[in-house]
């Protein structure tokens, strides 16, 4: 039997990978270019095919998921995606780079279907346990961006990617030894742990599509760019690529908080009256940073991440709630697919943008869409909670 402390620890180390080997080559493309010599609009759209796989393959990864084990693909994560960061770190052609990157997208893939519905079913208080869930995700946003910048400065951008890609292959193997196979054939299947009127689903489904696909746009834009951003509009304190990843680490540390708060909100509160709140946060910083530099874009950053992060939060907690255990996987599936092929479109969008109109227009683009946040909060229906049993 496992124990669920020791199963979430490694989910949640899986959490943090997944985030931070995805952002790497965001931080690593601006040593990157004039190594290669390359311009960073260029370069940016080499890793549009990985995080389109990133959203795409996780339909068969969810399936296969609830059908095989998630245990085993967990294994199959650990090993794949370290493998493949250190392919990047190892590529010489951009034909290569790429390719590297698109094996990263599809190994990161078996996360977010696999990992999120191993959460679910081991916690005790699910709000808690998806907002640490949560945190551990976004120290590998800020990880990613601070560790990337340190190692390209002194190393070069090549280990950045290769010595992440060994240490994660080390945690896979400590998976594999410590973490059995569980068998859910013949086991009670934990019920959902809350639900709507029947004819109100419909409202449910609409407001997470909306949210989903805006908030997984907006929250890899942000993420993508930011590094960029800082290194344009940081110069009046700072233009050491070291500083600007602390800095960006630092603005994620208010992310990673608010996931923890909205979190521990969902054990006490609905869904509608933690969303309706936190829907009005996004639109106003994204449309506020498209003309500020120096400490107040810093302030508006903090401001963007802790939107979209908590909105994560949410949107996990919703599927979470509403669906039964022997279809968690695929229901996460359903909801990661939609979001990160939105998503994957995003980094294609910011350098379409950027290559336009800078990063105001990019900024004011994306506060646009947010507004369509506020919107599906406020049809999300009532909830009526019920107890939930636990797998057996």
């Amino acid at each position: 039997m496992n124990s669920p402390a020791r199963v979430i620890g490694f989910v949640n180390a899986a959490h943090f990978i997944d985030h931070y080997s995805m952002l790497i080559f965001a931080a690593a493309v601006i040593i990157m270019g004039p190594a290669l010599g390359m311009a960073y609009s260029e370069l940016l759209p080499y890793a549009t095919p990985g995080f389109v796989a990133f959203g795409a393959g996780s339909l068969l990864t969810g399936w296969l998921g609830d059908r095989w084990s998630r245990r085993h693909m967990l294994v199959i994560f650990f090993v794949g995606i370290g493998a493949s960061m250190i392919a990047v770190g190892l590529a010489d052609t951009p034909l290569g780079l790429g390719g590297a990157l698109l094996s990263i997208g599809l190994f990161a893939s078996i996360y977010h279907p696999v990992g999120t519905a191993m959460i679910v079913s081991y916690a005790d208080k699910l709000g808690r346990e998806m907002g640490l869930n949560g945190v551990w995700g976004n120290l590998g946003v800020a990880s990613s961006a601070l560790v990337t910048g340190v190692i390209g400065q002194y190393l070069g951008w090549r280990w950045a990617f290769i010595l992440p890609g060994v240490v994660t292959i080390l945690i896979g193997i400590a998976f594999m030894r410590t973490v059995v196979h569980e068998d859910r054939s013949g086991v009670r299947q934990a019920a959902a742990q809350a639900r709507v009127a029947k004819a109100d689903m419909w409202r449910v489904i609409l407001a997470l599509l909306i949210v989903v696909v805006a908030i997984s746009t907006t929250f890899n834009a942000v993420t993508v760019a930011l590094p960029k951003l800082f290194a344009e509009r940081l110069g009046g304190l700072t233009r050491s690529p070291a500083l600007l990843g602390l800095i960006a680490a630092g603005v994620y540390v208010f992310g990673a908080l608010t996931q923890y708060t909205i979190g521990k909100l969902l054990d006490r509160h609905s869904l509608k009256a933690v969303s309706l709140p936190l829907s009005f946060v996004l639109a106003p910083f994204l449309y506020m940073a498209a003309e500020l530099s120096n400490l107040p874009l810093i302030v508006a950053a903090i401001g963007i991440v802790m939107g979209a992060f908590g909105q994560v939060t949410v949107n996990d907690a919703m599927v979470g709630k509403y669906t039964s255990e022997e279809w968690r996987s695929r229901a996460y599936a359903v909801r990661y697919f939609v979001g990160f092929t939105a998503a994957g479109a995003s980094v294609g969008l910011v350098a379409w943008l950027y290559q336009h109109g800078g990063f105001v227009t990019m900024l004011h683009a994306f506060s646009g869409l947010c507004l369509l946040v506020i919107a599906a909060a406020l049809i999300l229906p009532s909830e009526i909670k019920v107890k939930a049993a636990r797998v057996g």
